[in-house]
């Protein structure tokens, strides 16, 4: 997929004359736009295997938080009024394709110092998402979903053999997080890893939580699970870096006692899908830099973790 296919698409479908610049993406492909007087967008260019569904959740989750909370991608309609479209420009295959306005920020993941201040800022942030998010659903988010934790130790159970490090491969495909099952439910962003939180780092401040294409029906308690999964890697103490998370999300939505029992088992399960997944992705696309962006730091942390 080139840029000038995501420029004539942007043009075609949503009257958009940009210049088109590829981001990185596990399964879609995703282009910065910026147009000639500077205004930004994304255009997101969904896989082949994507359904509509799913697509019309993301959006229905985006219209929703814009009238409840100020640091979420805001969707844009193409120029039929539709908010997703079928590209079929000539000699291509026909794509889903959507647009949502840039926001911008430094990722999490690129902040050279992360004080306790701006982890206090996302947890914060995300609590007020899944507090927002408590009287949303959609038939879309209910899904078999490979990322769900909910379906965790299957998967790492499936994919943890792909594992090329046998230490790393033992500890992974040894875990057993237990049962999960009394847990609330709800729509969760499903994936607030430290590349899709954007933040101010002179103000201490989270700016923006992006990419939605993990939102799933699962633990109420996963995106903050998830959150803390990549906030403590390559920590000296992950527990100490992780506190600032739960004390912000606490402060906004409130968890019971099962769920903070829950929390740093469902921490491990992240982390232990994670590697496996990354494992069997890496085989299936080895030129595919994104899909081990994390996998260095994690090999680092989860036996810290483990042995906790």
């Amino acid at each position: 997929m080139d840029r000038i296919y995501a420029q004539a698409i942007a043009e075609k479908y949503f009257g958009i004359q940009a210049s088109a610049h590829e981001l990185p993406s596990e399964r879609d492909h995703n282009f910065l736009l910026t147009a000639g007087g500077g205004e930004k967008f994304v255009l997101k260019i969904a896989n082949q295997n994507e359904k509509r569904e799913v697509l019309e959740a993301q959006d229905a989750m985006l219209g929703y938080l814009a009238e409840r909370v100020s640091f979420c991608p805001r969707v844009v309609p193409a120029v039929t009024g539709e908010t997703i479209v079928i590209a079929t420009l000539k000699g291509c295959a026909k794509r889903l394709v959507r647009v949502v306005r840039y926001l911008p920020g430094v990722p999490l993941a690129k902040t050279e110092v992360q004080s306790a201040e701006l982890l206090y800022d996302f947890g914060r942030k995300l609590g007020q998402l899944n507090k927002s998010l408590q009287d949303f659903d959609h038939p879309g988010a209910h899904r078999e979903f490979y990322w769900d934790l909910a379906q965790g130790e299957q998967i790492v159970e499936h994919f943890g053999v792909k594992i090329k490090s046998k230490l790393l491969r033992e500890l992974v495909v040894g875990v057993r997080s237990g049962s999960f099952d009394h847990l609330r439910r709800s729509v969760i962003h499903g994936d607030a890893n430290d590349y899709n939180v954007l933040v101010e780092p002179e103000r201490n401040e989270v700016v923006g939580l992006i990419d939605f294409g993990d939102i799933v029906y699962s633990y109420t308690v996963g995106d903050l699970a998830i959150a803390m999964a990549y906030v403590v890697l390559g920590k000296e103490d992950p527990f100490a870096a992780a506190a600032p998370v739960i004390e912000g999300f606490r402060e906004q939505f409130s968890l019971t006692k099962d769920e903070l029992d829950a929390l740093w088992p469902l921490v491990r399960l992240r982390l232990c899908m994670s590697v496996s997944i990354a494992a069997y992705q890496q085989e299936q696309q080895p030129d595919n830099e994104y899909l081990g962006i994390s996998q260095q730091l994690i090999a680092q942390t989860l036996p810290r973790l483990m042995n906790s």
